[in-house]
């Protein structure tokens, strides 16, 4: 049982009948009977559902350290739970004033954290929360087009796909940058490709989903502001290690993290390293007075206030406000500083190291690269591209056929012979590309799992043991940061 499940539980149920206390205020009412369900079909129904629900994979274990999922913290589902009896919508002031209060604070804490606090007198950011991370790039990438209409967008090959759907989306093109050795954008690269006047924006990522390669945002800026091309800073997965960035050995290189105060706009996910459920993120922009690009009329909807409704600075329009609580709640508890949020993110990051140097240390294993954050890219020593490839799969389908209590749950990354060699790596490349293994660090638990993991690969590769890569001692040395 996850800890605190028992006091989950608890507040829960005081949740439930303090919100019923304050519907009674307002009076009786008797529920309408188009809406009464048997009894025993409800509890037929929900034994189902936990029934099917069983059929997912252990995302709160340490041993799951597959794709980057884990539960939200207790707090985000006792704030989310409690919203949601009200059920506000935060499009408008009017469907949920709670609620809307609670995300504009979440969101200048946000910004505070990223460098776009301004000042009481001055704002220096305008955002609010979003369903997704793509929808928030969405929103970013908008309010570009409108900015340089007809122009590019620029981003690194190793980006997310969500850019290039977007910019089809919105009708413009996208460009991919290439990338440095590491995954991370070439910058120079990028300076002849602006140099062309194409592009209108720029968008560094601060954690790509496949590697976690942090693009060099302190070099991207200068190089974008000298020809004059906006930057968006894509930090869904990664914005979060903000909070550690300080060159330390169990934190994150500092300066990528400092320039996004210098970029005009940014996105986080909050479901991810924030603690929160699914359908969290959200969009900050440096200056107030890209709100222009939004401001819409509506006449049955903003009445109530004078003050701006979020949904007359966003392209969604009906928004959970539970979500705005539920992540208002868990910051008052893990408030966004190194030794509130940040702690959470340390764990991770030395059991991503951690593990990393067991890899360096093994003759089955060889490191892809040095991981940048909590994401672990490794492959097994093998002789052909082939061969590794097999090796991957079948450690990673035997890991989830274990039984439950000793499953290991990993995934793979798809790799080819250039970016192989990239890095050091010498193998026959027989085959034109292949899948090495990729694992995601983000549970504090994990800290303690990382020697127990590494055993368990290792055994899980014996089977499919073929004959070794040499060992060059051409593999990128372990670093905490690139």
């Amino acid at each position: 049982m996850p800890a605190g499940a028992a006091e989950l539980g608890e507040q829960l149920q005081t949740v439930v009948a303090e919100m019923a206390s304050w519907m009674r205020e307002y009076g009786d009412v008797t529920p309408h009977a188009a809406q009464d369900v048997d009894p025993s079909e409800l509890a037929a129904a929900t034994a189902e559902l936990r029934s099917r629900l069983r059929d997912n994979y252990p995302f709160h274990h340490p041993r799951y350290a597959g794709q980057m999922l884990k539960p939200p913290h207790p707090a985000a589902v006792i704030g989310y739970v409690t919203a949601m009896l009200v059920n506000p919508n935060n499009h408008a002031l009017d469907g949920g004033p709670a609620t809307a209060a609670m995300e504009k604070d979440v969101v200048a804490q946000l910004a505070a954290m990223f460098g776009f606090a301004g000042t009481p007198e001055t704002p220096g950011h305008l955002g609010h929360l979003t369903s997704s991370g793509t929808i928030a790039n969405l929103e970013a990438l908008f309010v570009g087009r409108e900015i340089h209409p007809g122009k590019a967008i620029a981003h690194s090959a190793d980006a997310h796909y969500t850019h290039a759907r977007m910019a089809h989306l919105l009708g413009i093109e996208a460009i991919a940058v290439p990338t440095a050795s590491d995954g991370t954008m070439d910058v120079d690269a990028l300076d002849a490709l602006l140099a062309s006047g194409r592009v209108g924006t720029v968008v560094a990522t601060t954690g790509t989903t496949g590697l976690g390669a942090v693009d060099p945002v302190h070099e991207i800026v200068p190089v974008a502001r000298r020809h004059g091309v906006r930057v968006h800073v894509d930090a869904a997965y990664g914005g979060f290690f903000r909070l550690i960035a300080d060159d330390q050995p169990d934190g994150v290189a500092a300066a990528p993290y400092l320039a996004i105060a210098d970029c005009d706009s940014v996105v986080v996910d909050p479901h991810k390293h924030g603690l929160q459920p699914y359908g969290c993120g959200a969009v900050i922009f440096r200056d107030p007075g890209v709100a222009q690009h939004y401001l819409h009329d509506s006449p049955y909807t903003y009445f109530t206030s004078d003050e701006l409704h979020l949904g007359e600075i966003s392209l969604e329009c009906s928004r959970a406000g539970a979500a705005a609580a539920g992540l208002w709640l868990t910051l008052r508890l893990l408030p966004l500083t190194p030794d509130g949020l940040g702690a959470v993110l340390r764990p991770g990051r030395r059991a991503t190291l951690a593990w990393a140097r067991l890899i360096e240390e093994s003759d089955e294993l060889r490191l892809y690269q040095p991981p940048q954050l909590d994401i672990l890219t490794y492959l097994p020593a093998r002789a052909r591209l082939s061969e590794v490839d097999a090796a991957s799969a079948a450690a990673m389908a035997a890991g989830m056929a274990r039984p439950p209590a000793e499953s290991l749950h990993l995934a793979t990354y798809t790799v080819d012979g250039p970016a192989l060699a990239a890095r050091g790596h010498r193998l026959d490349v027989d085959v034109p590309a292949g899948r090495i293994l990729r694992s995601v660090l983000m549970k504090p638990e994990h800290e303690a799992a990382v020697p127990g993991l590494h055993r368990q690969l290792l055994d899980l590769l014996r089977p499919t043991n073929g004959p070794r890569s040499p060992d060059t001692g051409e593999n990128p040395p372990l670093a905490h940061h690139t």
